[in-house]
């Protein structure tokens, strides 16, 4: 690594009741970066596991409507072969983190992530039960 480059990363934990539920952590990832005295760089925010995932949009009402109506018809609870292996009731699950991702990365510019005034970071967690969700930031820059 160059010198002066910074590598600093953070994990925080929430608290998540599953069924495409929508938590926006921008406040947490721009708090970090701020804490950190990032300058310009790169910030990837990731989740742990394979039933949620990491994306971005306009955190209003509607939209958090819309996108769980939307991933049911593209991945709508039923029986799928994960579910034959496993009787764990939530193939669907996989296949919404697999169509979001679970990490996203985003340029820092002037010690913020850059997103678009109506663009927020979240967190969704596509499982059937309740979880305590890992969410790891981590930068590399100045």
């Amino acid at each position: 690594m160059a010198s002066g480059m910074k590598n600093e990363s953070k994990s925080i934990h929430l608290p998540t009741r599953g069924g495409s539920q929508i938590i926006d952590v921008t406040g947490e990832v721009q708090s970090f970066l701020s804490s950190i005295k990032a300058r310009q760089g790169i910030v990837n925010v990731s989740v742990v596991g394979s039933t949620a995932g990491i994306t971005t949009m306009e955190y209003e009402p509607g939209l958090v409507k819309d996108i769980p109506q939307m991933l049911d018809k593209l991945a709508p609870e039923g029986r799928y072969h994960h579910d034959d292996t496993w009787n764990d009731g939530n193939g669907h699950s996989h296949l919404r983190s697999s169509l979001i991702g679970t990490s996203q990365t985003f340029p820092v510019l002037e010690g913020q992530a850059a997103l678009g005034t109506w663009q927020q970071i979240v967190l969704i967690d596509f499982d059937n039960r309740a979880r305590k969700r890992q969410v790891v930031i981590q930068y590399l820059g100045e």
